[in-house]
């Protein structure tokens, strides 16, 4: 089996990269739903929103409801809805199916009760039979641009009865496989873990996963106390350990995706505020941290308690109306649309973040903002001269600073706020 993983992975086009998403705003920029068919206003403000990539299951139980029968209609219809407005598709291949696993006893990690369930693929014939199905959807929905990711935090209880990494291995070797001789361009992504989790993660990829994965999916989720610029450690020893299981050829080739995370606003949460300047800032530290897609947890409010995690992750409201953090992606979307990530600012101190951003054109913008408390710092624009700089708040609020010979003070926060320089330049590294 290694000896054909190897194989495969030697025969995928190194043309296969251009179909991650560059690390261009707002290209890597995603967002989780839960729904299939209709829901045609949800999309439509995902779009408006500038959102340019959608997570959702691929479930397999749904899908073939008789051995051997696939019923494709709900997902031809979403990956139609979302091409006719510019959105690409994340799926995830995903839960088992009772026509090929038995039942079993697991529980609940929220409510601690037990309760049944199907078990996950973990036998030859579920697994093949998952595999088969996998391959038959690659080969539906090839050309398609569509990211597949291989299951759903296997190292939690997303896996059945209990996580196993030998039994997750196994699925997603058998996977890959089929996926490729069914579309050998397919761009697929794994294994979507819950946080970083790095015995699991050593397992897998000493596994020789990196044979054919085109991307290393995780979870990012942590304590609401540590905001999104905390992920870049993690991010560090990930990237670490892939470059030590990485094939040779495909050395410093494999990046990271931030496949779900997201704050919630429930009672023992955050607050609307910060959820919006998470949202934005989730964006710019994966991207400055060389993370090109990020999808944030998740569309919509799953209900109305207050009280429910589960029910408060959303961008807007159950009935679609805007929260705070919907307008600070719309805001982030808008105002560096074609622009990348050049460098940060060196400001004497490590809470600052002060993002230099530029254009193909030639023009550039800045991103800041603080994980302190708020403050003024002065920057060293060039050329000197002297007149005003446009400045738009993460909600959208435009106002302007000003700039006297060459320098540009700005009063950083914890909301990010985008300063149009046009065809000037920051000095580099000088902060006053």
């Amino acid at each position: 089996m290694k000896n054909t993983i190897l194989l495969l992975g030697c025969l995928i086009p190194l043309a296969l990269a251009a179909q991650i998403p560059e690390p261009v705003l707002p290209a890597g920029v995603g967002v989780n739903i839960h729904f299939v068919k209709g829901h045609e206003r949800d999309l439509d403000l995902i779009a408006a929103a500038g959102f340019k990539f959608v997570r959702m299951d691929f479930t397999w139980a749904g899908i073939e409801r008789k051995r051997g029968e696939y019923d494709w209609s709900g997902y031809d219809e979403l990956t139609a809805n979302l091409e006719k407005r510019g959105i690409r598709a994340l799926y995830i291949l995903d839960y088992s199916n009772p026509l090929y696993e038995a039942e079993v006893t697991s529980k609940n990690p929220i409510s601690g009760q037990q309760h049944k369930t199907t078990a996950s693929p973990q036998h030859p014939e579920s697994v093949a039979a998952f595999a088969k199905w996998a391959g038959a959807a690659a080969n539906r929905f090839s050309g398609r641009g569509i990211l597949w990711e291989i299951w759903n935090e296997p190292n939690i209880h997303f896996w059945q009865p209990e996580p196993n990494v030998e039994q997750y291995i196994t699925l997603a070797r058998a996977t890959a496989k089929a996926i490729r001789e069914a579309d050998p361009r397919a761009v697929i992504v794994g294994p979507a873990i819950s946080g970083f989790d790095p015995p699991f993660m050593e397992k897998y990829l000493a596994s020789g996963a990196l044979e054919y994965l085109d991307a290393v999916s995780v979870h990012p989720y942590r304590d609401y106390k540590r905001p999104p610029e905390s992920a870049a450690a993690d991010y560090a020893k990930l990237r670490e350990l892939i470059e030590r299981h990485a094939p040779a050829a495909r050395k410093s080739k494999i990046p990271i995706l931030s496949g779900e995370w997201g704050y919630a606003t429930h009672t023992k949460g955050i607050s609307l505020e910060i959820q919006a300047a998470f949202a934005a800032r989730q964006q710019l530290a994966n991207l400055l941290h060389g993370v090109p897609l990020s999808i944030w947890y998740d569309w919509k409010n799953d209900g109305n308690d207050p009280d429910e995690r589960e029910h408060n992750f959303g961008t807007v409201w159950p009935d679609l109306k805007p929260k705070p953090a919907y307008l600070a992606i719309q805001t982030l979307t808008r105002e560096l649309n074609g622009y990348r990530i050049a460098r940060r600012q060196d400001t004497g101190s490590a809470s600052d973040f002060v993002l230099v951003l530029t254009h193909v054109a030639g023009e550039t913008k800045l991103a800041a903002w603080t994980l302190g408390e708020a403050k003024e710092i002065t920057l060293d624009v060039s050329p000197k001269g002297s007149g005003s700089v446009s400045i738009v708040e993460s909600l959208g609020e435009r106002s302007e600073a000003k700039l006297h010979e060459g320098r540009l003070t700005v009063r950083l926060n914890v909301m990010p706020q985008y300063l149009t320089l046009g065809m000037a330049a920051l000095v580099k590294d000088a902060v006053r």
